[in-house]
């Protein structure tokens, strides 16, 4: 007969949305229980009075809070040079897109900030960034490249991000995006495009410098004969596969995607029926991403129902980037997403935990149960649709990672957590 299982930490007092997909209840909500946390991983999970016969080193309180997975944020373009606030008076004052193109801005004026700026001020405007999404309960972040388009700027761009989560508070994955032609080879997209997949690409790949590869699929991007080489060519040198896809148009994207396999489809305005059906055929998340909707005041939504229909796993992200979305709450996120896309506050969160988790191939966490990751968040309201229905509120009392405390609050210290 075995002993007592030690644990390192058993969390009470806690209100539970574990999101466990199998629960039979909504958000998997165990109303008074408890966590058991040992070596960084959960062991177990249930009511009070289901951790008899545990041997438990330390206990600490949640004091009734809501307890739930660790945010995951898995569309992010967190590491850029420079801001582009100016382009919002602008478009305010009457100037299109296209107007601002032509005078600089737009995509071309990140590219050149990012382009100049040093790794050391890449990263520091980046910390800061990522600060505020841990700040909101985030414990995994997806950070892409894409702001360099060229070969040495995207290899920075992807180490920075490496080197993001080299401190321990956020579990960071990276991501290179094939982001858009340079505006210098404009007159040679396909060029272009041979230079991503032989020479790019085996660069990311020799450096490890990437958990997966991305393309923008798009009339003002790479159409999708140039998307499905890119796709190929990441396929063919081992790395995961995603796509923006139907944002602006409808390019066959998500089918694409699904037909190699890809982990998540982006967007997703545009969406055909005949690509939500390949999407749930291929087990491929559609990530919705609101903030770029509302920041571009688009008209056009996601097909939810259809997605529903379909039972296409759907996540929620804040696409932080600084041009279309500079959005840095994945809170905010799911209200919007609740809001403007009306996905119901169990699916908004669902979407930014278990099914974002998923959206970056991580089978590790995003669900309060044992064998995951012990990546938490404790939070100062009693239901998890506060969530969705409170915005603009600091709701985050405490965040663990890997069963450590690095947010302050109650349990408010690394003594009492």
């Amino acid at each position: 007969m075995s002993g007592p299982r030690h644990v390192d930490l058993l969390l009470t007092d806690a209100r539970i949305a574990t999101m466990a997909p199998d629960a039979g209840v909504p958000y998997g909500l165990i109303d008074d229980g408890v966590v058991a946390i040992a070596d960084g991983w959960i062991v177990h999970v249930g009511p009070r009075g289901s951790e008899d016969g545990l041997e438990v080193a330390r206990t600490g309180s949640a004091h009734g809070r809501l307890v739930t997975p660790g945010l995951v944020d898995c569309h992010t373009h967190l590491v850029f040079g420079g801001h582009r606030a100016g382009e919002l008076e602008q478009r305010l004052g009457g100037a299109t897109y296209e107007d601002i193109a032509r005078a600089g801005g737009g995509i071309a004026s990140t590219v050149a900030a990012t382009r100049a700026a040093d790794d050391d001020e890449l990263l520091a405007s980046a910390r800061r960034r990522l600060g505020w999404l841990a700040d909101g309960g985030v414990t995994t972040v997806e950070v892409k490249s894409g702001y360099g388009l060229d070969l040495d700027t995207e290899l920075r761009m992807l180490r920075v991000a490496r080197r993001l989560g080299e401190d321990g508070t956020t579990r960071v994955t990276t991501t290179f995006l094939a982001h858009t032609v340079p505006a210098d080879r404009r007159d040679d997209p396909d060029g272009y495009v041979e230079e991503v997949c032989r020479e790019m690409l085996p660069a990311v790949v020799a450096e490890r410098l990437a958990d997966a590869v991305d393309v923008f699929c798009e009339t003002i991007a790479f159409s999708p004969a140039q998307t499905e080489r890119i796709l190929s060519a990441a396929v063919d040198l081992g790395l995961p596969v995603k796509v923006h896809a139907e944002q602006l148009s409808d390019q066959n994207g998500a089918a694409l995607a699904a037909r190699y396999g890809a982990l998540s489809a982006d967007h997703l305005e545009h969406l055909p029926p005949e690509g939500a059906v390949a999407l749930a055929e291929a087990g491929t998340v559609a990530v919705l991403l609101p903030g770029a909707s509302v920041f571009l005041d688009e008209d056009r939504r996601p097909p939810v129902d259809l997605l529903r229909q379909h039972r296409v796993p759907i996540a929620v992200s804040t696409d932080l980037n600084p041009g279309t979305s500079p959005l840095g709450s994945l809170l905010q996120a799911v209200n919007l997403a609740c809001t403007r896309f009306r996905l119901t506050p169990e699916e908004a969160l669902r979407g930014a935990t278990e099914h974002a988790a998923r959206a970056l191939g991580l089978d590790d966490r995003g669900v309060v149960a044992p064998g995951k990751l012990a990546d938490l968040a404790l939070w100062e309201v009693e239901h998890p649709a506060e969530l969705a229905y409170w915005h603009g509120a600091d709701l985050l009392a405490a965040r663990l990672l890997g069963g450590e405390l690095t947010v302050p609050g109650e349990p408010g210290s690394r003594e009492h957590a």
